[in-house]
């Protein structure tokens, strides 16, 4: 749920209209008051017992258990968000966000539970009747569908819906930006063409997937793979209508199978969800539906949006990127039982381009990783507390890779950089002197361009500089994801951060580091890595029944990269969260990054 993760655009912070003095103070001023904050309200308990539900709130409090249980109808929940959703329609979204709040609209034939924390990560029947029945050989799957599946216009939902909707992910000059998965499993050679292309009468040419009678779906692997089940509760599993289908024009007004049905959707400044009157309940164990009305306000100003969520305006950031630096402040002085510290499963990092010279040098890219302040990036996104642990590996702690190598000693060092191995480094690329390289950040992330340009002043200490490009993140899939727009522009570095698919080694890592999900657009291989002994890393990995060998091979994988220099990781993301007190059934879900499970959520009239 790429990236799941990419935000978009908007002016970053209005730090100015804080205390006099340099921007670099404030922000660290900033970040001491809100860990003492914090600190205090640890100490002082809150939200750290071990109950399934809580009554009220409080400070963490729905990190790992549910605030404010009701099975209360009514009401509308208002989100606010810095940035769109990347698509609605659900064969093209790759935004964790967007797969969050999508589910009210769009079912799959399996999904997360509606669990807090690591419980959500339990994949459980949707549209089927629980987990597909799975052949002994791991290539074939079945699934049953339950009974009552309804499209909005009340017509039944069948299995050829589903397989229609997948088949669009083939259709790679119109539905792009997605996640590729299901199309590399099952047609590795790339022999369908797509369903605008099919030449069978019914449009349902995959042979890959079969459809014997209208509740029943099966899907032929060519080879075993263990995710498959995963691949298929990402939207890209979602079914579409195929009188409904208007192509590239479908994210202008989807065709809801959820409780939910698109009322208005003005890009980049709102969407209005109604209740879907033909969705039936008996068919649905798992969402309770609970608001009249969902609504969504897009607005840049990201100051402007926290100070509404804190009066109440709004319930809950769609984005689930965190408050920036100025409403962290105010919410822990203020507000700190309406807040949560997430743990989140992002990567902040930097993608060194092996496409743009001198990078092309592994030891012009260890000069990079020499150079860095981590430390200082760390602050700048706002500490240890609001902004997370130091990252030493290109897998997060979650995820199977993960090791503590640490071959540029940067934990050892706690964050601080080596210059003289850094200008060590540049002779050895035949660099003495330093290079330069343009650098890319998003103008909507909090703290992005603000770590970009401390990346910009700790480089040129050794030589190096950097020109900082803020980008419109909304607009990152055909930017820093288009090779082509890349070499143009003469980018070497993306900032950006990165969240697992699905929480295992290929789930997080292969979109970003397999040489094969290299693409023309929505590329997040930023670093265009094209080496044969990853990709075979992955494939030894994929193909392994047993989880320990799978672990292992991800963590050669992890030792591969770092000693190549390939794609500098800095910081393992925490986020202070906005959870407004009308808001009930609120929790944190695993399965989303960290983000509350939005389909849950219910609120007080």
């Amino acid at each position: 749920m790429v990236l799941r993760h990419r935000p978009g655009t908007a002016n970053l912070g209005g730090y100015e209209k804080m205390p006099t003095g340099s921007p670099k103070r404030r922000l660290a001023a900033g970040a001491a008051l809100v860990v003492a904050a914090l600190v205090t309200t640890t100490a002082c308990g809150g939200g750290d017992g071990d109950d399934k539900s809580e009554k009220g709130a409080g400070y963490n409090a729905a990190l790992n258990k549910v605030v404010n249980a009701s099975a209360k109808k009514g009401g509308t929940l208002k989100f606010v968000g810095k940035q769109d959703f990347d698509s609605l329609d659900p064969q093209r979204t790759y935004y964790g966000m967007t797969w969050d709040f999508m589910r009210f609209f769009t079912r799959t034939l399996v999904t997360y539970d509606t669990k807090p924390g690591a419980a959500s990560n339990k994949l459980v029947g949707d549209l089927a009747t629980g987990p597909g029945e799975v052949s002994a050989d791991g290539k074939t799957y079945t699934y049953k569908l339950r009974d009552d599946l309804t499209w909005e216009d009340g017509s039944a939902l069948t299995s050829k819906d589903i397989k229609y909707g997948i088949e669009r992910i083939w259709a790679t000059d119109t539905i792009t930006g997605g996640p590729a998965y299901i199309k590399q499993t099952l047609d590795p050679k790339g022999e369908y063409k797509g369903p605008y292309k099919d030449k069978s009468a019914d449009k349902l040419g995959l042979k890959a997937i079969e459809t014997p009678d209208d509740k029943t779906i099966v899907f032929k692997l060519p080879k075993p793979n263990g995710d498959f089940e995963q691949f298929l509760a990402m939207p890209t599993g979602a079914p579409v209508k195929q009188s409904k289908d208007t192509g590239a024009k479908y994210t202008q007004q989807p065709f809801s199978s959820g409780p939910y049905k698109i009322q208005s959707h003005k890009a980049n400044k709102s969407l209005v969800l109604v209740r879907n009157t033909a969705w039936k309940k008996s068919s649905d164990p798992l969402r309770p539906a609970l608001p009249d009305k969902i609504t969504v306000t897009i607005s840049a100003n990201l100051e402007e949006n926290d100070k509404r969520l804190m009066e109440g305006d709004y319930d809950i950031d769609v984005n689930g990127t965190g408050m920036t630096q100025s409403g962290r402040v105010s919410a822990v002085e203020d507000h700190r039982s309406d807040i949560d510290n997430i743990q989140t499963s992002f990567v902040r990092y930097v993608a060194l381009v092996h496409t743009a010279k001198p990078l092309d040098n592994v030891n012009c890219r260890k000069a990079v990783f020499y150079a860095t302040d981590f430390a200082g990036l760390q602050q700048t996104r706002g500490g240890a507390v609001a902004g997370g642990d130091i990252a030493n590996s290109v897998f997060p702690k979650t995820i199977p890779g993960y090791t503590d190598y640490d071959p540029y000693g940067v934990l050892a060092r706690k964050g601080k950089p080596d210059l003289a191995k850094a200008k060590e480094s540049l002779k050895e690329c035949g660099k003495p002197s330093g290079f330069s390289t343009k650098l890319t950040a998003r103008t909507n992330n909090p703290g992005e361009v603000d770590a970009a340009e401390a990346l910009q002043e700790q480089l040129g200490k050794v030589g190096i500089k950097v020109e900082v490009d803020p980008i419109d993140g909304a607009q990152s899939s055909s930017i820093t994801g288009s090779p082509k727009v890349v070499k143009e522009r003469g980018y070497g570095m993306t900032m950006s951060g990165w969240g697992p698919d699905f929480p295992t080694g290929q789930g997080y890592a292969q979109p970003l580091f397999d040489s094969r999900f290299i693409f023309e657009n929505g590329n997040y291989n930023e670093s265009q890595i094209k080496d044969k002994s990853v990709d075979q890393l992955f494939d030894d990995a994929i193909a392994s029944t047993d989880p320990a060998k799978s672990k292992a091979l991800y963590e050669d994988m992890n030792k591969r990269l770092l000693d190549n220099a390939d794609w500098m990781p800095f910081i393992y993301e925490k986020n202070i969260s906005w959870r407004g007190p009308r808001l009930t059934n609120v929790y944190s879900s695993a399965a989303y990054n960290g983000r509350y499970d939005y389909v849950s959520l219910g609120v007080v009239k």
